[in-house]
């Protein structure tokens, strides 16, 4: 099947903007929406809530660290229980805003710092994982997309999670399969040509060529465009089209 396209969202902050939803919206599958602790507020969340469902695209959870300073992308020290109490804190507000505007949320992925932690730490993806089973079992958790993807699959499986496999058009990747740090130079692409080229390999299963210059191969569910990055806004269009492309020839 093909990939479905999704994208960050609703990142907006009262009068701060991040982002083009307007423009991003029509293009994409899933839109995975700030819930309050890196980003937005109630009433970007209501609005981002309105704009996803005129353009029938499914409604995620985008939950973080409490760090608005840091956009979520700092880890901090959290028990399991803290990170299950912020996760239930952030999937009851943004699903609150689903049933105000008549629809609902279909899947959780973990933001910035606290979804490269559950990929690195067992015991922050047991937390989140319980966190999600207690909230709503039936809703999907996104992970990064590696070669041990069927390892996390058989600890979700304890838990009754099904969980969905995610790539990066837009990121750089080093050879674990993980992403290259955001603090190292060229680690998000800033080449349209080079965010189009990644999501063709990514969709029809090729391997892509890591920032060490090795060829990685990885299976995913999801292709993930970063919202608040010019150039995969500008490279959208083309990766939507890429895909219906390959829907129609499957």
């Amino acid at each position: 099947m093909p990939l479905k396209l999704n994208a960050d969202a609703g990142e907006s902050y009262g009068p701060w903007v991040m982002g083009q939803d307007e423009t991003l919206m029509p293009y994409i599958d899933m839109a995975n929406l700030a819930c309050g602790f890196h980003a937005s507020d109630p009433d970007t969340l209501r609005k981002s809530v309105r704009l996803a469902r005129q353009h029938r695209v499914l409604i995620g959870a985008h939950p973080s660290y409490q760090d608005r300073v840091g956009f979520g992308r700092r880890s901090l020290e959290c028990t399991p229980e803290e990170i299950e109490n912020l996760l239930l804190y952030q999937l009851g507000a943004l699903s609150a805003f689903c049933a105000a505007e008549d629809t609902e949320l279909s899947y959780v992925k973990p933001h910035g710092a606290l979804y490269h932690d559950m990929m690195r730490h067992p015991h922050v993806f047991a937390a989140i994982l319980k966190a999600v089973q207690r909230f709503d079992s039936r809703l999907p958790l996104v992970i990064l997309a590696t070669a041990d993807s069927a390892v996390y699959q058989a600890q979700a499986d304890e838990y009754g999670i099904q969980l969905l496999r995610e790539a990066f058009a837009d990121r750089a990747y080093q050879e674990d399969g993980f992403l290259v740090p955001r603090s190292q130079t060229h680690s998000v692409y800033s080449d349209p040509g080079q965010i189009l080229a990644q999501a063709h390999c990514f969709a029809q299963g090729q391997p892509i060529q890591t920032f060490q210059g090795q060829p990685l191969n990885l299976q995913a569910d999801l292709l993930c465009v970063h919202g608040d990055n010019p150039e995969s806004l500008a490279t959208v269009k083309a990766i939507r089209e890429l895909l219906d492309s390959l829907g129609e020839e499957a």
